[in-house]
């Protein structure tokens, strides 16, 4: 009996070529009246970390039960598994290279199969460069149209899963130490510092470079710093984010995914 979940897509393909369209055909095939819902496909090419912030700040806008299916595969054809996860509020399906990390830090893995059963693959001889369309479309469609999870494939511990090692935050004698954790494509910084850590009013970001400290100042919105100013808020995702009014801090401070950020607060003496 079909479940006809949701299932969603996420990839570095882009929009100018067919790929897209293409898994979307693929799922098709298998159940033309499923719910496609694209959460996106500017992913920068191969950048798995980016994948894992989107997929993690995404998932939990969907009603329990969606699957989601993500595809940023720069191991595509080689040794790396290819896998399906029950969460209990959603399902997972794609490379077993660190991109669902994000969301199993918020969401237990409840069972984990690799997807070796080729019933479930739109061929049984699938290409060796796009398991987006042969493999990870199809079994998505599959689990959304009802087919357990363990018929998909071979039993895997959860714990067996690659973690992209994303550092921790770390509490300092003055405040936060943080990271970049990803790029927005208004060059915001977004750290991995959760909005929660900030304690009252008084407190702003810095960054070193070189030999210099930059302080940022903090506000609520980005139009409480002047045009072209840097500012430290708390993004609506739940990060403290470093921007530039009607402009990109990317570009003005040159950070990347991984430089060290630390949250301040400061006392008036």
């Amino acid at each position: 009996m079909s479940k006809n979940r949701i299932i969603t897509l996420l990839t570095d393909f882009g929009l100018s070529d067919v790929y897209v369209g293409v898994m979307k055909g693929a799922i098709a095939q298998i159940n033309p009246q499923l719910k496609v819902i694209d959460i996106t496909h500017q992913i920068p090419s191969q950048n798995i970390a980016a994948a894992r912030f989107c997929l993690m700040t995404a998932f939990a806008y969907f009603p329990p039960q969606t699957v989601h299916v993500a595809v940023v595969d720069p191991g595509v054809g080689s040794k790396r598994r290819g896998v399906a996860i029950k969460c209990a509020n959603c399902f997972l399906v794609g490379p077993d290279n660190g991109l669902f990390s994000g969301v199993l830090s918020r969401e237990s893995a409840i069972a984990c199969v690799e997807l070796t059963n080729s019933q479930y693959w739109r061929s049984p001889e699938p290409s060796s460069t796009f398991h987006g369309r042969d493999i990870f479309a199809a079994a998505g469609a599959h689990l959304a149209n009802g087919v357990a999870l363990e018929e998909l494939g071979e039993d895997l511990d959860p714990a067996s899963l690659l973690q992209l090692e994303i550092p921790n935050c770390a509490v300092t004698a003055t405040g936060i130490e943080g990271c970049v954790q990803y790029v927005d494509r208004f060059g915001n910084l977004i750290t991995n510092i959760p909005n929660n850590c900030i304690i009252g009013n008084n407190w702003s970001l810095t960054i070193s470079k070189s030999s210099d400290e930059i302080r940022i100042p903090s506000g609520k919105t980005y139009s409480d710093s002047k045009p072209g100013d840097l500012i430290a808020i708390t993004g609506s995702d739940g990060w403290l984010e470093i921007a530039v009014n009607g402009g990109s801090a990317q570009s003005v401070l040159k950070l990347e995914c991984g430089a060290i950020v630390q949250l301040l607060f400061e006392t008036n003496n």
